[in-house]
């Protein structure tokens, strides 16, 4: 059997007034939206309406919460206690489950959003803390996150369904991390490059370091930002690329 793959894209982060992201457009070429539950990003109409467009597109949907920081757009790290994490998890995701059941959908997966996922990426504490939340949630629900990661460890640890991602379009560090924003070249904007590198991550199973050396990736979906401009001709590339060369892209649960 061929090389599958699912790609995902940040989206519903616009708020009232203020618009942010490609998502009609992205919606074509994605398999899977990761949609802002309200906190950093997003409101009810908001997400009413990428949940629709979704269903339309025959997307799969997944709640992306993160910190209560709609100023700071869920950037800035927040240190709550597990209570105050777990409570404002499931509010989230219970926000975004209730527009997906009114179109007949269900809640594929969750991808922490901006800080909350970095920190979670390395706090084993923090990692089982959110993992606890979302299982006692919904424990059907696919946790989208690094490969090797803590929140990974603590996933298959603790049984809930996890899935492997990868950033075509972000440079990594040796360890495994992705490079600060705040490095330049940390954000790549070639489309050319972004795909070769995606379909090098699927076919091969490793991605080039800053440093040159190969790191090895496991990846079931990859994320194209859907704030960086030209996000939805950037996941087109990638399609088509990984398409053309035998790989079948599809939804983390079909």
């Amino acid at each position: 059997m061929g090389k599958t793959i699912d790609l995902n894209s940040d989206m519903g982060e616009a708020f009232g007034a203020y618009r942010l992201g490609q998502d009609r457009e992205l919606m074509n070429y994605v398999t899977s939206a990761n949609i802002a539950c309200g906190f950093h990003a997003g409101d009810p109409r908001v997400m009413e309406e990428t949940v629709a467009l979704a269903r339309e597109k025959g997307v799969g949907v997944g709640a992306h919460p993160g910190f209560p920081d709609l100023v700071g757009f869920g950037r800035r790290e927040m240190r709550l206690s597990e209570a105050e994490l777990r409570s404002d998890l499931i509010y989230q995701m219970a926000a975004l489950d209730g527009f997906c059941r009114t179109v007949g959908m269900k809640l594929q997966h969750v991808k922490l959003h901006g800080a909350l996922y970095n920190m979670a990426v390395s706090d084993e504490n923090l990692a089982q803390a959110v993992v606890r939340a979302v299982r006692d949630y919904d424990r059907d629900l696919i946790l989208v996150a690094s490969p090797g990661s803590a929140m990974i460890k603590a996933g298959e640890k603790l049984g809930l369904p996890v899935a492997n991602e990868v950033f075509a379009d972000r440079a990594y560090n040796p360890d495994g991390t992705l490079v600060s924003r705040r490095v330049p070249g940390a954000v790549l904007h070639d489309p050319a490059e972004v795909a070769g590198r995606a379909l090098e991550m699927v076919r091969e199973g490793w991605v080039k370091a800053v440093d040159g050396s190969r790191l090895p990736l496991k990846a079931d979906t990859i994320c194209v930002h859907g704030d960086t401009p030209g996000a939805a001709d950037l996941a087109r590339q990638i399609r088509r690329l990984l398409e053309g060369n035998g790989v079948r892209v599809r939804r983390l649960r079909p």
